[in-house]
């Protein structure tokens, strides 16, 4: 690949992150309702989901993801129920100052992360970039190993200068709000954020 090619690649995949979507709405909830470090962990699952639509683009499975649609179906709707299911949580347990301040254990760090992954592998937005967008921009049959190595580093690279600020900012604003009037308005704002990404993933095709 050329340096053009890497460059066309990365600043599509920047726009493609930076407008607003499902992932997107779900980091910023989980920054929200469990801090910086929960939401951190979730930024990584995403980064795994687009880096395996990457390689099986890279490795001419695209087929693979029309051929098993049902796969994708199934894994849409459960990141669909999960992102239901945290929304409820918020909605009806609410963030006390206790779980604001409290530190995050493996498991909500592996939940974050699994949500994540989650996310991405059922967003029709990230399918679509991967699956029709990328093979218009990348050439698949020159490809080598070298340059599959370049673009999972540029991946991980531009996602994490489009993410990162969205969840810190997010975390930060969680830090100011200690009332219990402003953490009932930030648990129903998580809420809606978690709910309104599942119904965006749902009513994508």
């Amino acid at each position: 690949m050329t340096l053009t090619g890497f460059l066309a690649y990365s600043a599509a995949l920047g726009i493609a992150a930076a407008i607003p979507g499902p992932g997107l709405t779900a980091l910023v909830a989980r920054a929200l309702g469990s801090g910086f470090c929960s939401a951190l962990a979730m930024s990584f699952g995403l980064m795994l989901g687009d880096l395996t639509y990457l390689t099986a683009v890279v490795l001419g499975l695209a087929f693979v993801a029309q051929t098993f649609g049902m796969v994708f179906l199934v894994i849409k709707w459960l990141g669909v129920a999960y992102l239901a299911f945290l929304g409820w949580r918020f909605w009806t347990s609410g963030i006390t100052p206790e779980t604001v301040e409290a530190k995050k254990g493996r498991g909500g760090l592996v939940s974050s992360f699994a949500a994540g992954l989650a996310v991405t592998l059922g967003n029709p937005k990230t399918m679509i970039f991967y699956l029709a967008v990328t093979p218009t921009i990348v050439d698949l049959k020159t490809i080598t190993l070298v340059d599959y190595g370049i673009l999972v580093a540029l991946t991980v690279v531009v996602l994490l200068l489009v993410l990162v600020p969205y969840l810190a900012l997010a975390a930060k604003a969680r830090g100011f709000l200690k009332s219990p009037r402003a953490l009932r308005a930030l648990s129903r704002t998580a809420a809606g954020f978690m709910v309104g990404a599942a119904a965006a993933i749902a009513a994508r095709q």
